[in-house]
C-alpha cells in the first residue's frame, strides 16, 4: 500500500523568488516533478508553475529535480534584466 502522505514539500528562496518543490504521485508508484516559482506579495504577487514529464522512482528525486528546474528559469529570468 502506498502512503497518501507525502514529505514535507521542498522550498527554497533565491533572491526575490520563492522556488517551492511539489511532486505529484502517480497510480504506478513512480512520481513527476512541478515546480512552482513565486516573487511579490499581496496584490503584485506572481506565481508559475512548471510541470514535467519525466519520471522518477521516488518522491524525493522528483523533489530535487523541481527544485534544480526552478532554479535554472530564476537565474534564466534574471540574465534577462
Amino acid at each position: 500500500m502506498i502512503s497518501a502522505i507525502q514529505p514535507q514539500h521542498t522550498s527554497i528562496t533565491l533572491g526575490k523568488y520563492r522556488i517551492a518543490a511539489s511532486p505529484r504521485a502517480l497510480p504506478c508508484g513512480s512520481f513527476t516533478a512541478q515546480v512552482s516559482v513565486a516573487s511579490g506579495q499581496g496584490s503584485a504577487s506572481t506565481a508559475r508553475i512548471m510541470s514535467f514529464t519525466d519520471q522518477f522512482a521516488t518522491h524525493d528525486d522528483a523533489a530535487k529535480f523541481s527544485l534544480a528546474q526552478g532554479i535554472v528559469w530564476v537565474q534564466r529570468t534574471a540574465q534577462k534584466h
